[in-house]
């Protein structure tokens, strides 16, 4: 027995229509802008969230240094521990990005296990294998105190039974709203807790991967994933799971679960807007200063990427503008030598961050404050 979807009050639904409309909106607007703009963005996003599910596991690594990873750069002050999760949730990730139109797709558990393994294949070890059901009980301890268990999944034997459900259940048309399914998918498959471990990130990827499937929105502007990441939605996140008991019991109601889901995508879709916004005028800042210095266009991608992150290195802005790397070095030697940029470390780590000359108006768009409206509290 699975948990069943709640019913939504008049409040979730105006909220659930409210989130409709920002990814409509943003939708909309991504057509308008630049191709190399959007797609720096998508891969900010796409690390954004990769980041933030990890943290959530106790491996931390930067957005920026989980970028500089998936770019390639092996000169990242990142542990090998740390380095190799990151590789392993990205090349996950990157994955579940490529499914959102592909026709004959369907759910299984083979198909399940598969992304386990991608995800934890580095830490396959007999007792815990990667891409199985696990072999025996498996608990979660409490976040605030990690001696005591919160959480008791359902005995082993259950497993493949309740798995065979979940998967006949992602395959049926339901008449839910599909973020509405997908929070629910996540609730089930952390429920079940068939792995070892990894049952965290495979919850929230697979909540990522029904959203990419619903092809409204490509999935890395609609993934809670970063939501969930920031500390004080993490002790949320934990706490609204706490709350549905410390044994498996599909048979409640848990409409705060639902709830809390909404509220994450509503803040995330309000997050990606303001980041659109604030990058899309950093970029047209940063345009207007490339014309009035008589400058070259293509450099537009490294002062973006040092306004907004605060650093860039040649392989990322290699690849962005598609140089050669004497191209790209050239380009950045000649930001150095005008003041613009600031060279930080040697050889192959060195990185640039923002020089005395760097135009004061971008970094004061990128570092504007912004706020959060709670949709459920702060409703009109």
């Amino acid at each position: 027995m699975l948990y069943p979807t709640p019913n939504l009050s008049a409040a979730d639904l105006d909220v659930l229509a409210e989130v409709d409309q920002m990814r409509a909106d943003l939708r909309y607007e991504l057509q308008s802008v630049p191709a190399v703009w959007v797609g720096g963005l998508r891969k900010f996003l796409t690390a954004d969230a990769v980041s933030a599910s990890n943290s959530i596991e106790g491996f931390k690594v930067s957005t920026i240094d989980v970028e500089d990873v998936l770019a390639g750069e092996r000169d990242v002050d990142v542990s090998e521990e740390n380095r190799a999760e990151t590789a392993g949730y990205a090349r996950m990730m990157t994955y579940i990005q490529t499914l959102h139109d592909v026709d004959d797709f369907a759910y299984s558990a083979g198909f399940l296990n598969a992304l386990h393994w991608m995800l934890q294949g580095h830490r396959h070890t007999l007792n815990k294998p990667a891409g199985q059901w696990r072999r025996g009980p498996v608990y979660v301890t409490s976040a605030r105190t990690p001696g005591l268990v919160a959480y008791t999944a359902p005995p082993v034997d259950q497993v493949p039974v309740l798995m065979r459900e979940l998967v006949d259940w992602l395959n049926e048309p339901s008449p839910a709203h599909p973020l509405v399914k997908a929070a629910m998918a996540h609730l089930q498959l952390v429920s079940i807790h068939p792995w070892a471990d990894g049952n965290g990130r495979m919850s929230r990827s697979l909540q990522t991967l029904m959203i990419a499937r619903e092809g409204v929105l490509a999935s890395e502007f609609s993934s809670i994933e970063a939501w969930l990441g920031e500390p004080g939605n993490t002790w949320d996140y934990y706490g609204v799971l706490t709350r549905r008991g410390s044994e498996f019991r599909p048979d409640q109601d848990v409409g705060e679960w639902l709830r809390f889901n909404l509220t994450a995508y509503h803040q995330q879709a309000q997050t990606v807007r303001i980041r659109v916004e604030r990058s899309r005028r950093v970029w047209d800042a940063a345009s207007d200063y490339l014309r009035e210095t008589s400058s070259e266009d293509r450099v537009v991608s490294a002062l973006h990427d040092v306004a907004m992150a605060g650093r860039v290195r040649r392989t990322r802005y290699e690849q962005a503008e598609g140089l050669s790397t004497q191209q790209a070095q050239r380009d950045l030697r000649d930001l150095v030598r005008r003041g613009v940029l600031a060279p930080v470390g040697r050889t192959r780590a060195r990185y640039y961050v923002a020089g005395e000359s760097f135009p004061a108006a971008m970094l004061d768009v990128a570092q504007a404050p912004a706020s959060l409206v709670d949709p459920y509290r702060d409703r009109g």
